[in-house]
């Protein structure tokens, strides 16, 4: 076992959050070290953001060709080549981890493959995967990175073989027939459009009164009416109670709006969520406080412990990439004494990568209405959109919240072709004093997408030129 390797700051995980943070310490001159117990770049860039996209990438173009004799092109039989699609998806994957090696050796972070403990406020013993101490670190200040795992319930633990994880349906040998997947939040949506698509039986099953439950219902209605439509059967308002497994699939025993009901596939997906990695890192013997299984930590994302800060889905919602990364900056330029700010929730975009997509930044009408706002809604429907139209896309909607000056924009909805990267000059617009004058006097080239943005922005004020 090599002794105490000293340094300013130990970051504890790899992720976007962790590896990000090591990077913009290591500009600000600290000596930094980062202890990561599985592959670099942590769950996002190994098993969740990137390879599922290289999965969504691979139904969009099986999509196209689908469509194709609309576009005038003639094609033969399609032919699925499930496990290539899968081997491309990790390729991608491994390929970009290393490229976050890279960048870490780069910066001179020295890094540590093994699981982190800590025994005092400035040590961690770092143990391989046998549970043997083979590195004592020690650090002025640590950053807690450790992200987040599937949740498991009772009745729904997960097997790996017939309950699955997402880890798991990413990397099934074999297309299933047929999958029930139990929960329907970003991760189960995306899954549920990507086996579908490959020719895969799928039931979608929510709790919730509808799908992706954080969304605006107006653009959650369309994504609903385009999976029924994909023959995609959806269950809202609906609780799985039990599931029992056999030799040839798992048939699930749930309560409906209707009544009770049965499902019966090869495997079963169980994306309801996940829990904080809080646990098994000795949290509790430096006096951190944990609140229902998260990280406690003030405004620069400090914890009750003062040379101890936390970041990402340790911390809880927003639990995405890149809110950590951006937390991860937060924090160690608060180490260096650099005037910082908390990450404002509000400012957050979410994503869905189905198609249609969905994006999002801010509140939902709903929510706007129940902060006693009063406001001015604008919408501007993708099939009115000359570019959409051209690339033969005709599902969708840009809706905008602002409130009733223009002063402030408070939400923008987008569902539809290209939404994850057209919310990207939403965000830019709520830091603006103006955003209505910031979106609409921007010339946005024709023919685009994004000439929609504006659209939606003029509606809100009965200005809309293409309505």
């Amino acid at each position: 076992m090599t002794e105490n390797q000293k340094y300013d700051l130990t970051v504890l995980g790899s992720g976007p959050g962790g590896y990000v943070a090591a990077i913009r310490a290591a500009q600000l001159g600290m000596k930094v070290a980062v202890v990561e117990r599985e592959n670099i770049g942590g769950i996002c860039l190994n098993w969740g953001c990137i390879p599922t996209k290289a999965l969504l990438k691979s139904a969009e173009v099986l999509n196209t060709i689908k469509k194709s004799n609309s576009f005038g092109i003639k094609t033969g039989e399609i032919e699925i080549d499930f496990p290539a699609i899968i081997k491309r998806s990790r390729q991608i994957a491994s390929r970009l981890s290393k490229g976050v090696g890279f960048l870490l050796k780069k910066n001179n972070i020295e890094v540590f493959n093994g699981t982190g403990r800590f025994k005092n406020m400035h040590t961690i013993a770092v143990s391989n995967a046998e549970a043997e101490e083979i590195v004592s670190i020690q650090s002025n200040k640590f950053l807690l990175a450790t992200g987040a795992r599937p949740r498991n319930l009772p009745g729904l633990e997960l097997d790996e073989e017939k309950l699955i994880s997402y880890r798991q349906a990413m990397t099934l040998s074999t297309q299933p027939k047929s999958m029930i997947i139990i929960g329907a939040g970003a991760i189960g949506v995306e899954f549920a459009y990507f086996y579908n698509t490959i020719g895969t039986d799928v039931i979608l099953i929510e709790m919730m009164p509808q799908i992706l439950p954080l969304e605006d219902t107006e653009i959650v209605d369309i994504v609903h009416k385009k999976l029924k439509k994909d023959r995609i059967k959806v269950f809202t308002d609906t609780k799985v109670q039990r599931i029992e497994k056999s030799a040839e699939g798992v048939k699930a025993f749930g309560s409906t709006p209707a009544g009770d009901e049965s499902w019966e596939a090869d495997l079963c997906l169980v994306a309801i969520g996940v829990q904080a990695n809080s646990d098994g890192i000795g949290l509790e013997d430096v006096g951190i406080v944990i609140e229902k299984g998260f990280v406690k930590v003030d405004d620069v994302y400090c914890t009750s412990a003062e040379n101890i800060w936390a970041i990402g889905d340790l911390i809880g919602a927003p639990m995405l990439a890149h809110a950590a990364s951006h937390e991860g900056i937060a924090a160690v330029e608060n180490m260096a004494g650099l005037s910082t700010h908390k990450v404002e929730p509000d400012k957050v975009p979410s994503c869905t990568y189905c198609q249609p997509q969905v994006a999002s930044v801010g509140l939902t009408e709903k929510q706007a209405l129940e902060r006693g706002y009063k406001i001015k809604v604008g919408r501007f429907p993708v099939v009115a959109s000359s570019r959409a139209v051209a690339s033969g896309e005709r599902d969708g909607l840009i809706k905008l919240i602002f409130d009733e000056a223009g002063s402030k924009l408070i939400g923008a909805h987008i569902v539809g072709p290209e939404a994850t990267e057209l919310i990207a000059e939403l965000g830019v617009a709520q830091l603006q004093p103006d955003p209505f004058k910031a979106i609409t006097s921007t010339i946005h080239a024709h023919p685009t997408l994004s000439e929609a943005v504006a659209e939606a922005a003029l509606d809100a004020f009965g200005r809309a030129i293409h309505l």
